[in-house]
């Protein structure tokens, strides 16, 4: 005896065989008209050189309209609308013009307004490569290198520099030892190592502190 629910589903599972269009006797396979494309919605199959449903078939014949090219014009690289001749469709190579029209006329504008040229090509013999005190220049140019700016900069700093060819910052150098000035940090006469302040301090914390040479911790 089927249950209450074993017939709900019963009932259930014959509405779906009634809505389904496809049975034994229509099945649905290569043969079926819903599986064809013979004008309808329903068949993506090919019929008589149509693929795809009604809406497919029509876009595609919508854009054949459309396309210009054709068995008798195709699109290739002799193709008028392949060659750069003055319009925008043109990307090829036509009298040394490359690009369409807009990329033509904009490299014209860039070349005007470039200052180099075939005739004056920059390179390391331009004036504008060389640093010849002008701001343009970054190459050398007896000793100078740089712009005008980086030139005169460095002269400015070389001036407030104590430090130079004759005077050479090193370990002999007197800025470089501790001799009781705040510049030198080396060591000069044993046992003096730091500026004038360091050893100033170090000689009071000596002062305070009740152990010392003569006197060692833990020995007090």
């Amino acid at each position: 005896m089927a249950t209450e629910l074993e017939k709900i589903a019963d009932k259930e599972r014959q509405t779906l065989i009634a809505k389904n269009t496809y049975n034994q006797v229509g099945e649905y396979d290569s043969n079926n008209s819903n599986a064809l494309s013979d004008g309808d919605e329903k068949g993506k199959g090919e019929l008589n050189g149509s693929i795809g449903s009604l809406t497919d078939i029509n876009t595609r014949t919508a854009n054949l309209v459309k396309n210009i090219y054709n068995g008798d014009f195709e699109y290739g690289s002799t193709n008028r609308n392949a060659i750069s001749d003055g319009d925008e469709k043109g990307k090829g190579e036509l009298n040394n013009s490359v690009g369409s029209k807009t990329d033509i006329q904009e490299r014209n504008n860039l070349i005007a307004k470039n200052e180099y040229n075939p005739n004056f090509g920059y390179g390391s013999t331009n004036p504008n490569a060389i640093s010849d005190g002008d701001e343009l220049g970054k190459g050398e140019m007896n000793g100078s290198i740089g712009t005008l700016t980086d030139i005169n900069t460095r002269k400015s700093n070389l001036v407030k520099n104590v430090y130079n060819d004759n005077f050479a910052y090193g370990s002999t150098n007197p800025n470089a030892l501790s001799d009781g000035d705040e510049k030198g940090k080396g060591e000069l006469t044993a046992g003096m190592v730091g500026s004038n302040t360091d050893i100033q301090e170090r000689t009071k914390e000596i002062a305070i502190n009740k152990y010392n040479s003569s006197k060692t911790y833990p020995d007090f």
